[in-house]
């Protein structure tokens, strides 16, 4: 038979899903229950952190918006209380209600409350260095997204804050949308962005625990620059790379060459083949000693541009 003690531990950790009610513990004895109470230990910080999806997250903190006391509360909610649905205890224990207050950029219209709310889940699952880390991943994302992506409600405009601060977030809202900070619609908006800041939080713990793949991102295409009419561009393949020139043209004179990219190591190269070119005025110039392969690639992108010149 087990000891009172551990059916009070097994009690605990299967109490239910969602947060341990009082009327509950009132059937233990009250013995039982400081015997008990010291025998659990509190779960060691930080936390540990087990997977949830962010769609639900997103879900729920939407709710939670207008039952927990607006951003920050809702926030917590989106995220504890997704946790203790799917693993019980210790993540029962958290009621996020106590964040009620954040919310209005907590009362000063100051760091958006969501934001807060997020800050204190990754304080709990996590380290000061990577709690920090990860903040500034998502005050980055906050300030250059568009907000409401997620509005299952009403239709809102989107807008972007450029800044962390309720003031900046809701004002720039307000002023696109035409509508008051009471209106339903702003509530709305607000729900919506609390919901996207919470799957973003969990996205970027999901994939710091190694529970989730970090997004592909592919790199932004460097705009072409702007040239000349006398200005032309020519590429080839060097030792370590691409090589890229721009060779500017004074009537049939050869008036300028710059190197613009290059992952050569062969620095003499990089500095005489041009000047060599120029001088001469053609491209049959010898190559560098020592560097034969980044000679030929210079040679080839200067060739490359002035194929282009009509």
């Amino acid at each position: 038979m087990k000891s009172i003690v551990q059916s009070r531990r097994d009690f605990l950790a299967l109490a239910g899903k969602g947060m341990l009610g009082a009327a509950a513990l009132a059937t233990v004895p009250a013995v039982v229950t400081a015997q008990a109470d010291e025998a659990i230990a509190a779960p060691a910080w930080p936390w540990e952190w087990k997977y949830v999806d962010p769609t639900k997250v997103m879900e729920r903190t939407y709710a939670s918006f207008s039952t927990h006391g607006g951003c920050c509360a809702a926030v917590v909610a989106g995220v504890v209380e997704e946790l203790a649905e799917n693993y019980g205890y210790p993540y029962n224990q958290i009621n996020p209600r106590m964040f009620a207050n954040g919310g209005g950029g907590y009362g000063r219209k100051t760091l958006c409350g969501s934001l807060g709310g997020a800050c204190a889940v990754l304080g709990l699952f996590c380290e000061s260095k990577a709690s920090g880390s990860l903040r500034n991943q998502i005050y980055e994302w906050y300030e250059k997204h568009e907000f409401p992506q997620y509005q299952p409600v009403m239709e809102s405009v989107f807008t972007v804050s450029n800044s962390i601060q309720c003031s900046d977030s809701v004002g720039n809202w307000m002023t696109a949308s035409g509508k008051e900070f009471s209106s339903p619609e702003r509530a709305a908006r607000c729900a919506g962005l609390s919901a996207e800041v919470a799957a973003k939080c969990v996205e970027l713990l999901n994939i710091e625990y190694g529970l989730a793949a970090a997004p592909v991102v592919e790199p932004a295409e460097e705009p072409a620059p702007e040239l000349a009419p006398n200005e032309y561009i020519g590429t080839a393949d060097g030792y370590n790379g691409p090589v890229k020139v721009k060779v500017t043209m004074d009537g049939e004179k050869i008036a300028k060459i710059e190197v613009l990219e290059h992952k050569e190591d062969m620095a003499n190269a990089i500095a005489e083949i041009p000047d060599a070119v120029m001088k001469n005025q053609t491209t049959e110039v010898d190559t560098i000693g020592g560097a034969t392969v980044t000679s030929k690639a210079l040679l080839a992108a200067i060739n490359d541009a002035l194929s282009q010149v009509k």
